[in-house]
């Protein structure tokens, strides 16, 4: 069965069960998009990469391969550095593009930033010729997971056949893995208000250094630090609180103060050349892991990963 729709931006999800289905849903979509002159892009877990590569034969020469373990590794840098970069890159025509960001071997802590992410997908990509088929490992994945794809996508694709998902909500989504992020056990903290900006950035910067990060990491720490409570100053009340600890071998960074983000889509927009500002939420995302957010009237807390 095929879905007929006159929306310009079509974003499918694809359950597969084994090689033989993600084939059958990944390599007739790669295909008719070359056939249509559609610039090609595939961001897949590695061994999927592999598997497409082998498959398509002289026709991968023309697609543009990822590895979403690598480009999408904080699910919130993949609108702005992986799908958007590359519909941007080609705004003259429809563009075709798979991504698979959550895949068997994800954690329970990435997950909420990756569900939201399919649920962002939507609003970011609204009137745009595009189309992003998201395959979804349906053999081992939660089940959870796949009710969750009804709710990020509007249209589901399983066992061969498309349907137009009832469950669609991306909304809701949003605002129901906007939940609060839980304080661990052990945590050391400071709090600060614009004066105290680069003695915040120098707490964190000796933390991470004392948790076992170096060279370019420090580096990445001391500007997410900076973003931070430079943002906190500006837009959350004029002072914040920041807490360094580490956990599952990965120093985490986290900033609280009293400001609300209302968009939901913040820092998941490429820049605009022109564009003062309104780039710090983005560098966070391009340079973290994993990048954590709860707000609401109460405030926002922003948590950072960064691996060693």
């Amino acid at each position: 069965m095929t879905v007929q729709t006159t929306e310009p931006f079509v974003h499918p999800a694809l359950f597969y069960r084994g090689e033989t289905e993600y084939l059958h849903g990944t390599v007739p979509f790669i295909r008719d998009g070359l056939k249509a002159g559609e610039p090609v892009a595939v961001a897949v877990p590695g061994p999927n990469l592999a598997i497409l590569r082998a498959a398509l034969g002289a026709d991968a020469s023309d697609v543009r391969f990822l590895d979403m373990t690598e480009v999408g590794r904080n699910p919130g840098r993949i609108i702005p550095r992986v799908l958007r970069a590359f519909a941007d890159a080609h705004r003259e025509t429809r563009v075709r593009i798979i991504g698979e960001p959550i895949w068997a071997g994800r954690s329970s802590v990435e997950y909420p930033a990756c569900v939201q992410h399919e649920a962002l997908i939507n609003p970011a990509f609204e009137g745009r010729e595009v189309t992003i088929l998201c395959p979804y490992d349906a053999e081992r994945l939660d089940e959870q997971v796949l009710t969750d794809a009804y709710a990020t996508h509007p249209v589901v694709i399983s066992g061969g056949e498309e349907r137009l998902s009832t469950a669609y909500a991306p909304e809701q989504v949003v605002t129901d893995y906007n939940r609060p992020l839980a304080h661990p056990a052990v945590t050391e903290e400071l709090v600060y208000d614009a004066e105290g900006l680069p003695g915040a950035r120098h707490f964190a910067v000796e933390r991470a250094a004392r948790f076992g990060l170096s060279g370019i990491r420090l580096e990445d720490v001391a500007l997410i630090v900076a973003e931070l409570t430079t943002n906190s100053v500006v837009h959350g009340g004029g002072s914040g609180t920041i807490r360094v600890w580490t956990e599952d071998g990965q120093v985490v960074f986290e900033v609280r103060d009293h400001g609300h983000l209302s968009d939901p889509l913040a820092g998941r927009r490429p820049a605009a050349r022109a564009q003062e500002g309104g780039r710090g939420l983005l560098l966070v995302h391009c340079l973290a892991d994993l990048v954590r957010i709860h707000t609401g009237p109460e405030g926002t807390a922003i948590r950072c990963y960064i691996g060693r």
